[in-house]
């Protein structure tokens, strides 16, 4: 796979050690088990796969040449770059703008944004209708656009289902970027409905089965819906595809309840006819940390740190798993690690800071799972891991550098 030019500052060389060594031994991605550095007092159980992915790396590699390319021009993201705080806040203090925030509210008026400028399309993508927009300006818009390659990947698949004429179901959060973005390009093909998780496939069931009047429908899916849905015929040919970020086994669980809700309704023998049986679109890297995280619920976890932007799907996913086996902790960086006392953290669903006393007991062995997002820095990451090592009087850093050793001699 294709390297990429990033600021060193990103990286953490102790974690590409571990990354590197992991890689050789396992070309094939075909073990999935978590790397165990055991100190005194402290077992650090790492996720075989975190971190910057293919797309990240692409995204942040395109926006520093930007930068060194177009000396003296105003350079403009169209919104975070990717749902990291430590980047965004990089790219921000290096001179970059954003024209909108992560829900899509104007920073900067569109008025007010020229063909002298130069626009940086994120990692998440953009809509169809913002890609008419800067082009009516005169904006070049490939040059920088750094829509993962795997998001595109969902959009060709949604025209070829659309063209097929089959009614898009994108499995995703609405008001995410990436979404957003999908839900443009798909229904500018055809009708398309967005559904953000198994609650809301099972009310789009209802109307399949007829169990639910056409007047309710709007009122439910109004705002994820395209222009002119008509329930009573454009939920009789179905395909579903995701936000790649999302959940996989949720996604493949809502792809099996339609398909057998068109075997109900038209019987198994004609439900190809009725209902598109396309692959899973989540990218490889949310597949791969996804599995590692599914390893890590094995290794009889005392408590978990996990490491990414609060408004990250990605992260949020690796979270709720997680939380299943043991105390979970999100947060963004290590100073959200205030001592072994007290730690602040993220709750994802009710969007709210809490902070919880006595996190850490000091007084026995730990095992302690450390993951993050895909759009989170090594280097973040590894200064969590020190943190807390900071809080064990007898670890410093000298006992990883002799781990290190031993461990890949």
């Amino acid at each position: 796979m294709k390297s990429f030019n990033i600021p060193d500052f990103y990286r953490s060389d102790f974690i590409s050690k571990i990354k590197t060594e992991r890689k050789k031994s396992d070309p094939r991605k075909q073990d999935f088990s978590p790397t165990e550095i055991r100190l005194k007092g402290l077992t650090l159980i790492l996720a075989r796969h975190f971190g910057f992915c293919y797309g990240v790396e692409n995204a942040i590699e395109r926006a520093y040449a930007a930068l060194r390319e177009n000396p003296g021009k105003r350079i403009l993201l169209l919104s975070q770059m990717i749902h990291n705080p430590a980047v965004n806040a990089d790219l921000q203090e290096n001179g970059i703008d954003f024209i909108m925030d992560t829900e899509g509210n104007q920073l900067i008026a569109w008025d007010e944004v020229s063909h002298n400028d130069v626009v940086l399309i994120p990692a998440f993508g953009t809509t169809i209708e913002i890609e008419q927009l800067l082009i009516s300006k005169g904006i070049d818009i490939q040059t920088y656009n750094t829509t993962c390659p795997f998001v595109e990947k969902v959009w060709n698949r949604s025209e070829k289902l659309s063209t097929d004429r089959y009614t898009i179901i994108i499995h995703g959060k609405p008001n995410h970027e990436e979404t957003r973005a999908t839900f443009s390009h798909a229904s500018s093909n055809g009708p398309a409905v967005v559904v953000k998780n198994m609650k809301e496939a099972e009310l789009l069931a209802d109307f399949m089965r007829g169990k639910r009047p056409i007047e309710e429908f709007l009122p439910l899916f109004g705002k994820q819906v395209s222009a002119s849905f008509d329930p009573k015929t454009d939920l009789n040919r179905v395909g579903v595809v995701n936000q790649t970020t999302m959940l996989a086994s949720e996604t493949q669980a809502i792809a099996d309840f339609f398909k057998s809700v068109m075997e109900e309704l038209h019987g198994k023998t004609e439900v190809k006819h009725h209902f598109a049986d396309t692959r899973d679109t989540l990218c490889y890297a949310t597949n791969d940390n996804q599995q590692a995280t599914f390893e890590l619920l094995k290794s009889a976890p005392d408590l978990a740190i996990v490491v990414g932007g609060y408004n990250s799907s990605n992260t949020s996913h690796i979270v709720d798993l997680l939380a299943e086996a043991c105390p979970t902790y999100f947060v963004k960086d290590e100073n959200e690690m205030v001592s072994a006392g007290e730690i602040q953290h993220f709750n994802y669903h009710s969007k709210t800071l809490l902070r919880t006393n006595d996190w850490l007991a000091l007084n026995k062995p730990l095992r302690v799972v450390i993951t993050s997002g895909a759009s989170c820095p090594d280097a973040v990451l590894q200064a969590v891991m020190f943190r807390l090592m900071s809080f064990y009087p007898d670890i410093d850093r000298q006992e990883l550098d002799r781990w290190i050793a031993e461990k890949f001699q």
